[in-house]
């Protein structure tokens, strides 16, 4: 590995995760309970991990001064090399100009949001806008550096969604662990609920009403099946959401959180080389890939002892 590659992995070992979840009005007794109940799940989830600064504002709790106040402390508290984590669930509305989020008291505006994020420090950020409406945040979040996950495609889908629900699921379920790292990534959970969401409405035989996007360029519409061919993933591919087992262990040992970080940037740019594939010649790219692999195949040793 390179000796940058290797300082930004050592430098990334002690970054700090803050993770916001904002639960915002159900309307009804039966969204309240639900939209608490996943928040709550999801936040146990984060305060669990091992770096993880984690915190929620649910029901009476959702209120813009309180989502202000908390950004601001994390504006002041993070730094370049840390990680911002925020989702959103309940309901949202579009007016073709401007989504909102329904939370109490004055609600919170897309526009009004990328400034709280815009304002943090930490360099990687995610925002999984899990509401009603949600695709029509997309233009007023995305943002160099930022893997933004709406619920919804366009601000026209504006029935209740069901997609927190599944990505909630997401990080409890190994099976989201789809390529066996011991690290679900923001790619990994966006598709994971995505195909849960759909396979609902198959199940039901019901036309479905939401149809999830991500977007990680910063300056695209956000796809339904991020790839190298749309250029779209790579970012959310290489951002680490939650660690399982082993490495969630080693996230808590300074010793083996230095090789976990190392082991994660190699795994990044086998992903990156992944998507430059095609413009490569065959020789170059097989020559690079089994380099990566070897390095790869030596953290891992390094961390099973």
């Amino acid at each position: 590995m390179k000796l940058g590659l290797l300082l930004l992995a050592m430098s990334s070992a002690f970054a700090n995760s803050f993770y916001v979840t904002i639960s915002g009005l159900g309307g009804e007794p039966d969204y309240d309970t639900r939209f608490t109940g996943w928040a709550q799940e999801l936040n146990k989830t984060f305060q669990a991990a091992g770096d993880a600064k984690a915190q929620a504002f649910i029901g009476k709790d959702a209120t813009l001064e309180k989502v202000r106040a908390a950004f601001d402390g994390i504006a002041k508290s993070a730094k370049p090399d840390d990680t911002l984590v925020v989702v959103l669930i309940g309901h949202g509305t579009f007016d073709g100009l401007e989504y909102k989020f329904n939370i109490p008291g004055p609600d919170l505006s897309s526009v009004e949001l990328a400034a709280l994020m815009d304002k943090v420090p930490a360099k990687r950020q995610l925002l999984v806008n899990t509401t009603s409406a949600s695709g029509g945040a997309m233009a007023a979040l995305r943002r160099q550096d930022r893997v933004v996950i709406t619920a919804t495609r366009a601000g026209t889908e504006k029935n209740a969604t069901l997609f927190a629900r599944y990505f909630v699921e997401a990080l409890r379920d190994a099976a989201a662990d789809t390529d066996k790292n011991e690290v679900i990534s923001a790619l990994e959970a966006f598709k994971y609920a995505d195909q849960k969401t759909a396979k609902f409405y198959e199940t039901q035989k019901r036309l479905a009403t939401e149809h999830a996007i991500l977007e990680d360029t910063g300056k695209g519409e956000g796809v339904r099946a991020p790839s190298a061919e749309n250029g779209q993933g790579l970012l959310a591919a290489r951002f680490p959401l939650l660690r399982l087992g082993a490495a969630q262990v080693a996230a808590k040992d300074p010793e083996k959180l230095k090789l976990l970080a190392k082991k994660e940037e190699v795994e990044s740019q086998i992903d990156k080389l992944k998507y430059q594939k095609a413009a490569m010649d065959v020789a170059d790219y097989r020559r690079q890939l089994g380099a990566l692999v070897l390095e790869l195949a030596k953290v891992q040793a390094e961390l099973d002892k």
